[in-house]
């Protein structure tokens, strides 16, 4: 489960990216995240995976702080999270499910069993 409570971004600029944001994201809930550009939705996405801290609240991935977490800890949490950009970082000569793969490849998954992962995941699209 994902939960951000009271979440806010605000950056040196003064400029507040994100304001009291409220979220819950149960297990296996499948979650796109839209909106006009400058809405926060990068922002949002980098608190997730620890880029960036929160000026204000508490983001918890499974009861645990994702504030707290350490580089090993920081590390861990991005091998078990799935994000897909859709401006940048995909290999031109792979195929798009050659590119969602490859995550599952590099953490020793087998080929078979990361493509199949990855076609899911492309099909629930």
């Amino acid at each position: 489960m994902i939960q951000l409570l009271h979440v806010s971004k605000t950056y040196p600029t003064k400029a507040a990216a994100l304001k009291d944001i409220n979220l819950q994201i149960e297990k296996g809930e499948l979650v796109f995240l839209t909106g006009p550009s400058g809405a926060g939705k990068t922002t949002l996405l980098k608190l997730l995976f620890r880029e960036e801290e929160p000026s204000e609240g508490q983001i918890l991935i499974n009861g645990k702080s994702v504030i707290q977490l350490n580089s090993r800890g920081v590390a861990r949490l991005r091998q078990q999270m799935g994000l897909v950009f859709q401006e940048f970082k995909f290999l031109p000569h792979l195929t798009a499910l050659d590119n969602v793969a490859l995550a599952a490849l590099v953490m020793g998954v087998p080929r078979r069993e990361s493509h199949n992962k990855a076609y899911h995941l492309l099909r629930e699209l």
